[in-house]
């Protein structure tokens, strides 16, 4: 009946594969006081931040509710693990050392999704709001290890969009969703001589989202 009614209710888990997007900027390491690190010959300690083509594996999971036929809404409520990674490549020596820092975080994500369903094919996007709730600190610890005049933008909630599309067999549902972020997940600034002044280096999140459903009424 509630099928009959456009109603479906169900639960869903798959995986989230994300990547790190942000600019490139040189920095110089600062102590707790705000001077620079020096090395042993005086010339203060220099990186490059940049980003990494690498990708993390996370988990998904949570709940859907999908209301209408052809033309529906889709709201879910998820927990999401999401991560990425960063280089850190020091320049202050003859031969350039790189190292990455990988981090990972948990949301709870609530996205809003309009889509259009033709047969078993379903396409769907809309807005999603994802609110913090874990973070293996990597992240941040790094980042304060670059400069002294790091602005904490773990926000409560950060907004992004998704888009993808969908494939209904039966009682079960297979998704496939890039995920994008409209606002940063940090936002800092770096300062001192090697940054020519003030640089503001921003971090953002892209995913890709597989999930199997399970209709339950």
């Amino acid at each position: 009946m509630a099928q009959k009614k456009g109603f479906a209710f169900g639960i869903k888990g798959g995986v989230n594969l994300s990547r790190l997007s942000m600019g490139e900027v040189f920095t110089t390491r600062y102590d707790d006081l705000g001077n620079p690190y020096l090395g042993f010959d005086g010339k203060e300690v220099t990186d490059n931040l940049k980003a990494s083509f690498q990708t993390k594996t996370g988990a998904v999971g949570g709940i859907y509710a999908r209301f209408g036929k052809v033309l529906f809404i889709q709201p879910e409520v998820l927990v999401s693990t999401k991560g990425g990674t960063f280089d850190v490549i020091k320049t202050d020596t003859e031969i350039p050392i790189q190292e990455s820092v990988t981090f990972k975080y948990s949301n709870i994500d609530v996205p809003l999704l309009i889509g259009l369903k033709g047969g078993p094919i379903r396409i769907l996007a809309g807005p999603v709001t994802s609110f913090r709730i874990g973070d293996n600190q990597k992240l941040s610890d790094a980042l304060r290890h670059y400069t002294s005049n790091f602005n904490d933008a773990m926000a409560e909630a950060t907004f992004g969009y998704q888009v993808g599309v969908g494939l209904d067999i039966g009682s079960f549902s297979l998704d496939v969703r890039n995920e994008g972020s409209f606002t940063n997940l940090t936002s800092f600034q770096v300062t001192g001589p090697a940054t020519a002044g003030n640089t503001s280096l921003k971090q953002k999140i892209n995913s890709w989202q597989v999930t199997l459903g399970l209709k339950l009424f």
